[in-house]
């Protein structure tokens, strides 16, 4: 006889709060658990003893492990052209990581698709980038969490300039100066925000002389 095994998601991920709603995908009913927040360097222990593995597409946002959306072949694209774009602008001033670690804060380590941060390869042989320059996230399915609980995570951490390639819209939303809102996720958000469409060009913070192809970062 075939054993049936439930699942879970999180339904209230909008807030990321201390209690979770968890709905069985197979049924209607519902159950409120209690949550433990994990701190950064409890994280990265259990990464060091080998409960999580490397490779494993979990991170930790505000204390909380979260699994990675799937890709898609075109999510992978808009990754590849964000970094090859970005590496043409900024040649070697600056190191371009991939779904590398950022030791964001006390409580959340995110793996960004495309992170610049200072340095260069030999620079984080000990720990991770703390203060990356410019974040890159290619929004495919996991838009709603990308632009909400992701940009008020950056922004509270201070990240100058944070991108979202939305796939669907075809569009690059480019958010920059971090503020404090209460009615924003985690207390933080971006006081400008602008949605840039081909032919449009943007320009990195970083790289006031440069300019980048709107449709060059795009799938």
């Amino acid at each position: 006889m075939k054993r049936r095994t439930d699942a879970y998601h999180i339904l209230d991920i909008d807030g990321f709060g201390d209690v979770a709603t968890l709905g069985r995908m197979t049924t209607t009913e519902s159950l409120t658990l209690k949550t433990r927040r994990w701190k950064r360097l409890e994280y990265e222990r259990m990464v060091e003893c080998g409960l999580l593995q490397e490779d494993e597409r979990i991170e930790l946002l505000d204390g909380l492990l979260v699994v990675r959306e799937p890709q898609g072949s075109r999510h992978n694209t808009g990754i590849r052209r964000a970094i090859a774009a970005l590496r043409l602008a900024l040649g070697d001033a600056w190191q371009i990581d991939s779904q590398l670690a950022i030791a964001l804060d006390d409580d959340s380590e995110p793996e960004p698709d495309v992170a610049v941060v200072p340095g260069d390869a030999q620079s984080y042989r000990d720990a991770h980038p703390s203060s990356p320059v410019l974040i890159v996230e290619v929004a495919d399915s996991s838009y709603r969490i990308d632009h909400t609980l992701k940009a008020g995570l950056y922004a509270r951490a201070g990240v100058p300039e944070y991108w979202i390639v939305d796939v669907a819209r075809n569009t690059l939303e480019v958010h920059r100066q971090p503020e404090a809102a209460s009615d924003a996720a985690h207390g933080w958000r971006y006081a400008i925000v602008e949605a840039l469409r081909p032919p449009a060009t943007v320009t990195p913070l970083i790289a006031p002389g440069v300019t980048i192809r709107v449709a060059d970062l795009l799938p």
